[in-house]
This record gives C-alpha cells, structure tokens and sequence, in this order.
C-alpha cells in the first residue's frame, strides 16, 4: 500500500480540527473539578485511561505530521502537557498531583509513537478516502 502523507488527505483541515478537540477534551478532564459518570468514561482503570489518552493524541497527529522532525516535536509537546496538568493539578483544590499520572502520560505518547509504526498509521487515510467516496466535502 502506497504511503498516504498528510499533505494528501482531503479532509486535512477535519482532522486537524478534531485533533485539537482531542487535546482540549483531554486538557478539560484533566482540570475539570467533576469527572464523567463511570459510563461514560472509556476505561475505569485511571492509568490505563491516562496511557490510552495519551497514545491516541499521539497516534492521531503522528497521522497529519510525517516527518520525523515534526512527530518529534509533538511528543515532546504532548509528554510536556502530561507533566504540566499534573503540576497544575496539584495546586487544585479538587484534584492531586500524582507521578504515577505523570507516567503514565509520557508512556501513552511512546505508545501512541509505537502504535503508528502498525497500520493503524493509515486509519485516517482510511477514513479520509471513505468520506471523500461517499461524497462528503
């Protein structure tokens, strides 16, 4: 399978878009004083939720940004915002500071680093040639 390069995806823009709603949603419940109820959360276990929030901000702009230089600086970027929120947390009223977090946030960018070496590198690119094919602009 050729290589699909973020330059040529359709629908780049959506995907930036939704990436950056990726990082906010991932910012808020980081700082939000309330978590959602357990239903709605997509894993019950803490670090594993922390590790998994991590890897697909990671897996998902590696996806829009293929030079090594720029994945580079994006999980450096990331690992940076999972360290800074635990600090932040920790001067909460309503939240803790915690290393374990801290850990589990660098490791969900390695992971996430680690996951675009699969095809799951191609799933926007799936994704994008099936929007385009249905017809959505």
């Amino acid at each position: 399978m050729a290589e699909t390069r973020a330059a040529d995806l359709n629908h780049r823009k959506l995907w930036l878009a939704l990436g950056w709603l990726l990082v906010g949603t991932v910012i808020y419940l980081s700082l939000t004083p309330r978590l959602p109820p357990e239903a709605l959360r997509f894993f019950s276990a803490d670090k594993l939720g922390h590790l998994s929030a991590y890897a697909i901000l990671m897996a998902w702009f590696c996806q829009l940004f293929w030079h090594m230089n720029e994945r580079l600086k994006l999980g450096v970027a990331f690992a940076a915002m999972g360290i800074a929120l635990e600090f932040v947390q920790g001067l909460l009223g309503y939240r803790y500071f915690d290393y374990a977090d801290m850990l589990a946030n660098v490791l969900g960018v390695v992971a996430g680093w680690m996951l675009i070496k699969t095809r799951f590198r191609y799933s926007l690119s799936w994704l994008d040639r099936y929007i385009s094919a249905i017809g959505v602009r």
